[in-house]
């Protein structure tokens, strides 16, 4: 049954009260902690404008949502009673009316029952059948303007569909968000982040990202800066369109110099990937730079649902193949997430005698190796080809690949032996993931692994409920695995990754079963 509660004649809640309360609960208040001491005089000058241009890229991302967003967030904001501020707080935890934690379904009455796949990317009554039949209609350059992460397609006078850049779509919020970009660069003492920024203004006016992509990966600045239109996740409809997001930072340099260690041996991994030889990259693009960095704020895409932990960018297949990607590992995110999340998971879904090797180090070195293995394996087409699927496939890939390099990686001793603890915490926050939902992109790829893994008797369940890691069988599954997803990547098989989907990226009873010991723990962490 759904609950109408009225909080005044103009705001409506699609929950009653109790069960927002208990939606909001899954969330822990969590302060992120970022010394900004050290911080030259202008840059933190500079971080202060920063932190402006993320407060537009917020705006920005709720038009991209839903084209009622904008008037929504106004409606709701004017509510003063305690139930109406408890229902702006999670519309604002999910930077629109529908939950990301369930499926998207709304929580606020007179919108869509769930967030239209398309988000406002595309017209409202288009199709992705439409969509397909009219690209195959254009010229090449035209197909490219269709597919870019950077343009949204609307309707002509006549109701043809057209692409539109980003730059006139959004004309006077980028030019606003520009000039602030350009105050931090005459702010900041950096020579690196002022480029960056420039270039990025230009960008945002110009709808041409290379230059100021470029610039971004050749980044080393005190203030770590990611903003602009990134991952194409909200885009369920067709995978194409990038919405805005922003990471306002502070670099690790201490942890960041002990990463170089990881970057240099991408090629090796990319070498003896488990794969047809044909389908490794003898030339990796330059070396992929990491950096640990401390959050100060997220935004947009950056910051709805679940809390970003670490993200591997840019997205773009030209800088990709010329200069690799960027990993940056949010490290006090990871904390957060470690210590309010994972323990009491493990603490519940372990066996006893496992638990004891539930590792943060593990954590964050999977999430390392994850971040890196999203730049190996294919990248030609892959996104284009798997289209809807590509994002759940490519989260798969970059977690089973993970556990594929760091074993690769114990089994030449480059790293001290740590089997036990990685396997285990990567069991653990196996569940953790899962409990985003299997409509997201790494719930979906997470559910596909768990049950690979479990069909291969890598992972297997106790009598008591609990679950345990079959040494004697995981390192065989994760090969497996990473093989056909990565074989699945480069022949771009749409038929065989819908297929895989369709089979593994499922909640067995048995685990939705397990699952239901958590629903009294939060899900994720609350920073924003």
């Amino acid at each position: 049954m759904r609950f109408v509660v009225f909080l005044t004649a103009m705001t409506l809640s699609a929950v009653d009260p109790e069960e927002l309360k208990r939606m909001s609960a899954r969330f822990a208040p969590t302060r992120l902690h970022a010394d900004t001491s050290k911080l030259s005089a202008g840059d933190r000058k500079a971080l202060a404008k920063l932190i402006e241009a993320a407060g537009a890229v917020d705006a920005l991302y709720l038009q991209q949502l839903w084209s009622g967003n904008a008037a929504l967030q106004k409606k709701l904001a004017r509510e003063k009673s305690p139930a109406g501020k408890a229902l702006f707080d999670y519309y604002w935890r999910n930077k629109g009316p529908w939950s990301d934690l369930d499926e998207h379904k709304a929580f606020v009455d007179g919108v869509p029952e769930r967030k239209p796949k398309g988000a406002n990317f595309y017209p409202s009554d288009m199709t992705r059948e439409e969509f397909e039949s009219w690209v195959k209609t254009l010229n090449a350059g035209d197909k490219r303007q269709a597919e870019s992460f950077f343009t949204v397609i609307r309707r002509d006078g006549a109701g043809k569909l057209k692409p539109v850049p980003y730059s006139i779509e959004y004309e006077r919020e980028l030019a606003a968000l520009a000039k602030r970009l350009r105050e931090a660069a005459a702010l900041t003492t950096n020579e690196s982040l002022r480029k960056f920024l420039n270039l990025r203004a230009d960008a945002f006016l110009s709808n041409d990202y290379y230059a100021s992509d470029v610039a971004w990966m050749d980044l080393d600045a005190p203030l770590d800066v990611t903003i602009g239109p990134y991952e194409t996740y909200t885009d369920e409809l067709l995978g194409y369109k990038a919405a805005f997001e922003a990471y306002i930072c502070l670099r690790d340099e201490k942890e960041t110099a002990k990463l170089k260690f990881f970057a240099d041996r991408l090629q090796e991994i990319e070498n003896n990937l488990p794969v047809e030889p044909r389908y490794r990259n003898p030339k990796l693009g330059g070396m992929a730079p990491i950096a640990v960095v401390n959050q100060v704020v997220a935004a947009g895409d950056g910051a709805h649902g679940v809390a970003t932990a670490a993200f591997n960018l840019p997205n773009d297949d030209k800088v990709v193949l010329e200069k690799g990607s960027k990993r940056v590992m949010l490290k006090n995110v990871q904390e957060a997430k470690f210590e309010s999340i994972l323990k009491p998971i493990a603490a519940r879904m372990l066996a006893a005698g496992e638990r004891g090797d539930l590792s943060f180090d593990s954590f964050f070195t999977h999430i390392l190796a994850h971040e890196l293995s999203h730049g190996i394996g294919p990248q030609k087409n892959v996104r284009t080809s798997l289209k809807d699927l590509y994002g759940a496939v490519e989260e798969a890939k970059a977690d089973i690949t993970g556990l594929f390099m760091l074993q690769y990686m114990f089994d030449r001793n480059l790293l001290p032996r740590a089997e036990k603890q990685l396997y285990t915490t990567f069991l653990a926050s196996s569940f953790r993931t899962l409990r985003f939902g299997i409509q997201e992109a790494h719930g979906r790829g997470m559910a596909l692994q768990l049950n690979y893994l479990m069909d291969k008797g890598g992972f297997t369940q106790n009598a008591d409920g609990t679950f345990t890691v079959n040494f004697s069988r995981i390192k065989d599954a994760v090969r497996d695995l990473t093989r056909e997803i990565l074989t699945i990547e480069a022949e771009g098989d749409y038929a065989a990754a819908k297929k895989m989907m369709d089979s593994l990226a499922v909640i067995r009873p048995a685990v939705a079963q397990a699952l239901k010991k958590l629903e009294d723990l939060p899900v994720d962490i609350a920073s924003n």
